[in-house]
């Protein structure tokens, strides 16, 4: 786990291009696109308002996107008794309510450029601490310092950095001389030689003056606002597809017994269908009662008369009379419409006729149907249906 958080910590470090890491350097570079006045506004201003010592004077100086300008010079205000914020009643509100740094003249500090893993970046002030004793005649708690990052080493990632330390003995008397105004102080620059700040920060994390973001509240409340209306939105679109599920369900369930009644429709329709043509291959398959009585006639002597003529299923039955009676299976045995012909029981002479009473029996010749077909589809039903009516 040990191993991992130090991973992670020396990747956190490479990301970040300065002290401010790389969310900060992304905030900047996104205001830098707006307007002055909306920079000021939104809180990503880097107004400030400069105090230097000059002659016995107090110079005030601000700094903008636009450059650093002069504002004027005030006696210093050590001495003076002053209880309340004396900056408030000379400068404009704007003005007064900027983070006020003192820029202290390069003479007054120490500068020494060192070279520093880039795992030191995510913590580099307390690194810096451990270099005070080595890089100056002064102990760390002798000191006010801060560390800026110069660049970094292609080659090995290392860093270039730049340490500023200004001693106790000679900033204190300096935030004596300002008086009530040490303590409104946001920060404490040190100066290059030609008068630009270097952009570090001597005070102590303590000591530094937190500037209230007067959009701070109004921030929160559109945060909230914001996670309310997207709360709201989703609700709506839930709402909308619940909606629209519930009609679409009653749409279904109010054509349900239509469709049940149609379905059970189209269901007998089929099975008539296939019924009937089922019967109709069976009856192709097997002769016709009038088939089988041409057939007779053809095959029975003009001495035969018939008492009955029955056809049950596969049988067919011969009741009758006639003088040539022993002749008959031999007459009708080679016949397409029957086989297996034979007398059942023997002949009985009918005196009355002079003639033999005989009973034949037979089956019938009948092919296998083939297999029903079902309709491929409700269409051919219907169709195979109207022409079954027809």
């Amino acid at each position: 786990m040990t191993a991992l958080s130090d991973r992670v910590g020396r990747f956190t470090a490479r990301m970040q291009p300065g002290a401010g890491g790389l969310l900060a350097w992304w905030g900047r570079s996104l205001a830098a696109w707006l307007p002055a006045r909306w920079r000021a506004a939104l809180g990503f201003g880097r107004d400030r308002l400069l105090l230097g010592e000059d002659d016995d004077a107090l110079q005030l100086r601000l700094e903008s996107g636009d450059g650093v300008r002069d504002l004027g010079r005030l006696p210093l205000l050590g001495g003076l008794g002053f209880e309340n914020d004396p900056l408030t009643s000379v400068l404009h509100s704007t003005i007064a309510d900027l983070p006020r740094w003192l820029v202290l003249p390069a003479a007054a500090g120490l500068r020494r450029r060192l070279t520093l893993p880039a795992a030191a970046a995510e913590r580099l002030r307390d690194v810096v601490s451990f270099e005070i004793d080595r890089q100056t005649p002064f102990t760390a708690d002798a000191v006010a310092f801060d560390a800026r990052i110069l660049g970094r080493r292609a080659s090995d990632g290392q860093l270039d950095v730049e340490l500023v330390a200004v001693p106790r003995a000679s900033l204190q008397p300096r935030l004596d001389a300002l008086g009530p105004l040490a303590a409104t102080l946001s920060g404490i620059e040190l100066a290059d030689s030609a008068g630009t700040p270097l952009g570090v920060n001597l005070l102590p994390l303590a000591q530094r003056r937190q500037r209230a973001d007067p959009w701070q509240l109004w921030n929160w409340a559109l945060v909230a606002f914001a996670l309310i209306a997207l709360g709201i939105g989703l609700w709506q679109v839930l709402a909308n597809r619940r909606a629209a599920a519930d009609a679409f369900k009653a749409s279904v369930d109010a054509r349900t017994p239509d469709a049940q009644r149609a379905a059970a429709q189209l269901r007998r329709l089929v099975d008539a269908v296939e019924g009937q043509n089922f019967l109709d291959q069976s009856r192709s398959g097997r002769p016709s009662a009038i088939e089988i009585m041409d057939e007779l006639s053809h095959r029975l002597p003009d001495s035969t008369y018939l008492e009955k003529l029955a056809i049950e299923n596969d049988k067919l039955l011969l009741i009758g009379l006639s003088s040539e009676a022993s002749s008959l299976v031999d007459r009708l045995d080679d016949s397409k419409l029957w086989r297996a012909v034979a007398l059942t029981g023997a002949l009985q002479p009918d005196p009355r006729t002079n003639r033999d009473r005989f009973t034949l029996t037979a089956d019938l010749a009948i092919a296998a149907p083939p297999a029903p077909q079902k309709s491929s589809s409700p269409q051919e039903a219907a169709d195979a249906g109207n022409a079954a009516a027809r």
